[in-house]
């Protein structure tokens, strides 16, 4: 085996060295579903990465099971399959109807169609190198996939200014993984390893770049957008879920009693006389505000 061989030991000490850092990467999102679970709610977060990462552990080891003899990416892929799957698994109980449809579909159409077609494509239509050469490519294609994923939100970090669904600790785990896994594809002499871990090498970058630059930043809402990304409600929809109080406030200098003399034209008029100029006297004296409650919010702002 070229990653076992004592020929090759810094081979296999690097092979070794990418499954423990691959490993952690796997594990990075922990926080990210561990809040998820805790809120019951996916939030901002997106199921693309962890898709698409899914397909491309399931490549690799279809790659490494034709190439024989890459028994370090069988195992660290195998690991990242089953890790990948109990990430999308709480992502679909946990997220609303419309993200679980949008993942459903990723799913179906890459996990299970796309990869169904380059399973049967490469073992009916190539043979030997052919095979290898062909698929190499296609985990090629995908592993920088893996990459880019995490950038899907670079819109909405430069939009928000802010770096709460993009975890540096897994961009930091990724640049690492990839520096590792291009040493030992490069000693082991396969370019399709080290080929695209000098892009992810890049990319982890670029990521740890932004998250330095706004980390610090205010936050702030995208025209048309709340912080989460989400559209906000339109004029009339904001108008059904507030209520306009008059609230009076009585002002002091309302007098306490009237000491005129009212005339008396009919029985029970002095009486009601008497309501009336108070009621006049306690409008005349009054402050109107206005209150503003939001049904969202126990706060009320008195202008």
């Amino acid at each position: 085996m070229a990653g076992l061989s004592l020929q090759h030991p810094w081979a296999f000490a690097f092979g070794l060295l990418g499954n423990v850092i691959s490993f952690t990467t796997f594990l990075a999102p922990i926080p990210t579903f561990y809040r998820i679970y805790k809120s019951k709610s996916t939030e901002g977060f997106q199921s693309v990465p962890y898709v698409v990462a899914l397909f491309s552990a399931m490549l690799w080891i279809f790659y490494a099971l034709i190439k024989s003899n890459e028994f370090l990416l069988i195992t660290i892929n195998a690991a990242g399959i089953v890790i990948e799957s109990i990430y999308v698994v709480m992502y679909f109980v946990y997220a609303d109807k419309k993200a679980k449809w949008f993942t459903a579909k990723i799913m179906l159409g890459l996990n299970v169609g796309f990869f169904g077609a380059i399973l049967l494509v490469t073992l009916l239509l190539f043979k030997g190198d052919k095979r290898i050469v062909t698929l190499g490519w296609i985990c090629v294609a995908f592993s920088v996939s893996v990459f880019v994923a995490p950038l899907s939100i670079i819109k909405r970090v430069i939009q928000t200014r802010s770096v709460e669904y993009m975890p540096f600790s897994l961009s930091l785990s990724l640049t690492l993984s990839a520096v590792v896994w291009f040493l030992y594809g490069l000693l082991i002499k396969d370019k399709y390893v080290a080929l695209p871990n000098v892009l992810g090498f890049s990319f982890g970058v670029v990521q740890m770049i932004l998250y330095v630059v706004y980390m610090n930043k205010t936050p702030v809402v995208a025209e048309g957008m709340d912080a989460a990304g989400g559209k906000l409600p339109t004029a009339a929809a904001a108008a059904d879920e507030h209520v306009l109080v008059n609230i009076a406030k009585l002002s002091p200098a309302i007098p306490e009693k009237s000491s005129e003399v009212h005339p008396v034209f009919e029985m029970g008029a002095p009486r009601r006389c008497a309501t009336e100029a108070a009621k006049a006297a306690a409008a005349a004296n009054r402050d109107v505000v206005d209150v503003f409650v939001s049904r969202h919010s126990p706060a009320v702002g008195v202008a």
